[in-house]
Parts: C-alpha cells; sequence; structure tokens
C-alpha cells in the first residue's frame, strides 16, 4: 500500500524535475537572442498564474513591446491534458517584432490579432501564416501597433499527457530592459472571472453580488468546488 509520506515524497520529486527542467529553458532563453544590448540593461521578473480557462480573453499580459527598450521574455510548462496557454502583449509602434523561442520539442506557437485572426503560426503546414511565421523568427515580420495574443499549444500528434517546457521571446531592435514573466499552473479554486477585471462585474451578476462559484457562474467556470483541470464552457465561447 502506498502511504501519504509516498505520495508527498512523489509529489516534491516531481516539483523538482519540473524546476530544473525550467530553469534549463531559462537558461536556454537567455542565451538564445543574437541581439546584445549596447548599455547597460535593466531587468525586472514577476511570477504569475495562468488563468484556470484555456482562452483568449484570459490570456497572462507579459507586457509592452517597445522598440529599442524593451524585451519580454515568457518561461513556463504546458501542462499534461493542457490544451492551450495564451498570452499577450501590446506593440507600442508598428514595426518588425522578432520571435525567439527555446524549450522542448513538439510546441506549436502562434500569433493572433486582436480580433483573433491567426497571424503568424509554427505548423509547416500552415501555408502564408507559416511564412509570416518564417519572418517572425528572422525579426521581419511588419505588425501593426495594438494588441496581440500567443498561443501555445501541442503539434499534431504529439500525446496531450505530455508536459512541455517553452521559452518564448519579444524583442524589436535594441533594448534597455529585459522583463521575465515566470508563468505557473493555476492553482485548485482560483476564480478566472475574479482575475480578469473587466469580467469582475460579470462576476458580479451571475452571482448576486458575491464572489463564489455557484448556479450559472458554477456552469461557466466548472462548478463550485475549484478547478481540477483547464478549460471550461467558456472555451467554447471565444
Amino acid at each position: 500500500m502506498v502511504g501519504m509520506s509516498d505520495i508527498s515524497g512523489l509529489a516534491q520529486s516531481l516539483q523538482t524535475s519540473i524546476d530544473a527542467a525550467m530553469k534549463r529553458v531559462q537558461e536556454q532563453a537567455k542565451q538564445a537572442t543574437d541581439a546584445k544590448p549596447s548599455g547597460q540593461v535593466q531587468e525586472y521578473e514577476q511570477t504569475v498564474r495562468k488563468s484556470a480557462l484555456n482562452a483568449a480573453p484570459f490570456a497572462t499580459n507579459v507586457g509592452t513591446l517597445v522598440k529599442d527598450t524593451s524585451r519580454l521574455n515568457v518561461l513556463s510548462t504546458l501542462a499534461a491534458n493542457d490544451p492551450a496557454d495564451f498570452y499577450k502583449f501590446t506593440l507600442a509602434t508598428p514595426g518588425e517584432a522578432t520571435l525567439g523561442r527555446v524549450g522542448d520539442t513538439g510546441v506549436r506557437v502562434q500569433l493572433m490579432d486582436k480580433q483573433g485572426k491567426i497571424v503568424a503560426d509554427s505548423n509547416s503546414e500552415a501555408g502564408s501564416t507559416y511564412d509570416a511565421y518564417k519572418k517572425f523568427e528572422a525579426g521581419t515580420l511588419s505588425l501593426d501597433r495594438g494588441d496581440y495574443t500567443l498561443r501555445v499549444s501541442r503539434d499534431k500528434g504529439v500525446a496531450a499527457k505530455e508536459e512541455k517546457n517553452y521559452g518564448l521571446q519579444l524583442r524589436m531592435g535594441d533594448y534597455s530592459k529585459d522583463y521575465d514573466t515566470i508563468a505557473k499552473q493555476p492553482v485548485k479554486g482560483d476564480n478566472p472571472l475574479q482575475q480578469t477585471p473587466q469580467l469582475q462585474r460579470l462576476t458580479s451578476l451571475l452571482t448576486g453580488g458575491t464572489t463564489t462559484s455557484s448556479g450559472a457562474l458554477g456552469i461557466l467556470t466548472g462548478g463550485s468546488s475549484g478547478y481540477s483541470g483547464r478549460g471550461s464552457l467558456l472555451n467554447g465561447l471565444f
């Protein structure tokens, strides 16, 4: 019989393995860029939890990309049975942006505009959006200013149970400020509607002024006892 101490030890060992893998990805990300800053660089880091809902409106905000000023880095793990991770950023001015990536193989990256249209896709069968993705990697993809979302998922044929560690990097030319986002998994009990300011009013309407998951809100978020996995009815709405 497996005791509680054995289960606890197994969980700790698994977390240690994940932390080690993420550290390797972080080190790769720091070394992967060809762009070297011309002066002193200020470094910033934030550790956040991803939303319990897999949908673009609940994307993790990684900052604003400013030409010759900021570089945005995100490090995370696509957990087993999670269909996708979403990250949003704002392009301050139009121009040519560059995407760098490191980590495990079998990871698919898509760039979407504010309307949700796919602008670039790492899938080699994606046609013109794949061509755009190659430009994105080469730093020759011209983008308008505004809001964008990165969608990270598995390549076709990769088993959903496989965890994928990855690091993504966005830049426009030189940089003097380096922003790292460490995106961790959501925890049981997270309320994604409360985490999204623009949806807090919706939460209040659905719950009659309370913040607990019940009734209509429970249907949207997957129940009142927390989240056993990411995704819900809202995935079909966005």
